[in-house]
């Protein structure tokens, strides 16, 4: 089969690789229709060389046809359509009876201290083959598969594999009451549609975004939007003078600014892979702009709730400014598998709600893949979601 792989930083392929086959009972493997490029795929194509290898398969926001299930299936069968979540999970363990998807304790990676295999993402989570392909294995196929309807279009299902649960569980951790301000810091893929619950939810929306083209979409959704230039100023302005009641920080590691933490990013990623781990898990830093500004902005007694990914050990955190405010801080990778029983009324709502058929600005073949991760990372054609379509 055909899929996206990995050869070094900035350098992906499209190349012919093993087809996934049935290694377990209880797996599925699936032709996809639909795959999309995450702004946490970024993170692989510019920083994370040192726990890839040249041939990973990346990508983990896939949705397809049920080609094949292993003998213990008992939910599939072959021509069911399915989207699958990034997260790997066995549903049966303490974590996932909880509800915690994403510390799964089956699927759990202890050899590198971190939670649940993801598809696509390093061996920090598994080295599991990622779904930027054809074809794609899924472990625990009953429980990771959510089955959909065959009338409506990929675009409407194909955000339940990732950035729509994480921006809902971002929204939901934020703990908002009817009627209070919404903060949104960065309107990629997953603070638009935070904007959206937010504003469906019924809750007032202010986001903040430097990007012309990322606040035009999201203000056709009633949200008010402000540059980045004097952000934390603007949204007390605009808020009585206190800040809004929370903030979602939809940015995560790769914030604008914060030169010396690019820097040391960029350092880090150019040193040999012996010397580049140890220094990105015990000393890696992340770009803060958004998260600082986040937790300046909030209001007194408020919420900052992170969807961004952060991966820094070595983070310095304003324990002051926190402490003294009283923010309560919220975090953590979606747990997908949590959210869709809520969600798939809304995507399936003839009205589509939340807009889930109006993100995606590019729609390409996955052999144009290699081309579409550099514009999507420098946010050029008024690039905000790429799908692929093997």
């Amino acid at each position: 089969m055909r899929a996206l792989t990995w050869q070094g930083k900035r350098k992906v392929s499209v190349e012919e690789v093993p087809d996934p086959v049935i290694q377990e009972p209880t797996d599925a493997v699936i032709r996809i229709t639909s795959t999309a490029i995450c702004g946490s795929d970024l993170h692989l194509y510019e920083l994370f060389a040192p726990f890839l290898k040249k041939g990973d398969i990346l990508g983990h926001e896939p949705m397809g046809i049920v080609e094949e299930v292993g003998s213990a299936v008992s939910n599939l069968q072959v021509g069911d359509r399915v989207v699958i979540p990034f997260v790997v999970a066995c549903g049966r363990c303490f974590m996932c009876q909880k509800g915690l998807t994403t510390q799964c304790e089956t699927t759990q990676n202890r050899h590198s201290g971190t939670g649940a295999s993801l598809y696509g993402y390093t061996s920090l989570y598994g080295s599991v083959p990622g779904g930027q392909a054809e074809r794609l294995r899924v472990p625990y196929a009953d429980f990771n598969a959510t089955k959909v309807g065959g009338e409506l279009a990929d675009d409407r299902y194909l955000f339940l594999s990732d950035i729509l649960p994480t921006a809902w569980q971002g929204v939901a951790y934020a703990g908002l009451e009817p009627g209070q301000t919404l903060g949104v810091m960065g309107l990629g893929p997953v603070g638009q549609f935070v904007a959206r619950i937010g504003r469906h939810l019924g809750h007032r929306v202010i986001a903040v975004e430097p990007v012309a083209e990322r606040r035009a979409m999201a203000e056709r959704y009633g949200v008010e939007t402000l540059d980045m230039a004097d952000a934390t100023d603007a949204l007390k302005d605009l808020t009585d003078g206190r800040g809004p009641d929370a903030i979602v920080d939809a940015v995560g590691m790769e914030a604008h600014g914060a030169p010396g933490a690019a820097t040391a990013q960029q350092l880090v990623g150019a040193l040999p892979d012996l010397l580049a781990k140890p220094m990105m898990r015990h000393a890696g830093l992340d770009r803060l702009s958004a998260l600082h500004t986040a937790f300046d902005a909030v209001r007194r007694g408020g919420t900052v709730s992170l969807s961004g990914v952060y991966v820094g050990s070595a983070d310095p955190m304003p324990m002051m400014t926190l402490f003294d405010k009283q923010i309560t801080l919220r975090m953590g990778q979606c747990n997908v598998q949590s959210w869709r029983d809520e969600l798939m009324p809304l995507v399936e709502d003839p009205s589509d709600p939340l807009g889930t058929g109006d993100l995606t600005t590019h729609l390409v073949p996955l052999e144009q893949a290699p081309e579409y991760y550099e514009i999507f990372q420098k946010k050029e054609d008024d690039c905000i979601k790429v799908v692929l379509q093997p």
